[in-house]
């Protein structure tokens, strides 16, 4: 009798020890779920998260503008808003450059077109090429104010795409008009304007 008692607890006692090392082994098995599950949800939330630069523009050149420009990133697609003053009355040109210094004082330290497809500079959109700076041309109303508006997914903010980030860039703001045809810049004139696009 005490011999199948003996057999009888030592068979329940492994039972339990073999249950105990599932139901850890399952455990386990969600928390490692679990945190998985938690990392990419963060990662998603962090993606959809909406990013922002302000861009101060200061004068160049001897001219009164001032202004901000707001670049907005969400759902893949960057939007620009400039407002400015101290314009003359009429047609200007406004670009991205190359290069996030604006120390000099007619704003020639900005580089040339941001263009980092090596592109002919054009109209945006345009099937013979564009620059990816080539945000356009906008008018200035007779109190020299101006309010500027641009969408594209061709840009991001700070993403590992150097095709696409524009941090780095400067705002450039012309007195001229951009023909869309001069190569390289498409004669747009004076530099009046520069803000630095940096994090």
């Amino acid at each position: 009798m005490k011999r199948i008692s003996l057999g009888i607890l030592f068979s329940a006692a492994v039972i339990f020890s073999s249950c105990r090392n599932e139901s850890e082994t399952a455990g386990e098995r969600v928390d490692e779920h679990t945190n998985q599950t938690q990392i990419d949800s963060l990662a998603q939330e962090e993606q959809r998260q909406p990013q922002e630069i302000r861009v101060e523009i200061e004068s160049k050149s001897d001219s009164d503008i001032s202004g901000t420009a707001v670049f907005t990133e969400e759902n893949g697609e960057v939007t620009m808003r400039a407002e400015l003053s101290g314009l003359t009355e009429g047609t200007h040109a406004i670009h991205l450059h190359e290069s996030a210094d604006c120390s000099a004082e007619d704003g020639t330290s900005a580089g040339g077109h941001w263009n980092p497809t090596f592109e002919d500079h054009g109209e945006w959109g345009d099937e013979d090429g564009y620059h990816k700076g080539d945000i356009g041309n906008f008018d200035a109303d007779a109190e020299g104010n101006a309010t500027v508006t641009f969408s594209t997914d061709e840009w991001c903010i700070g993403c590992e795409d150097d095709t696409k980030n524009i941090i780095g860039t400067a705002v450039v703001v012309h007195d001229g008009v951009d023909d869309y045809t001069s190569q390289p810049s498409g004669d747009a004139g004076t530099r009046i304007g520069c803000g630095e696009v940096t994090e």
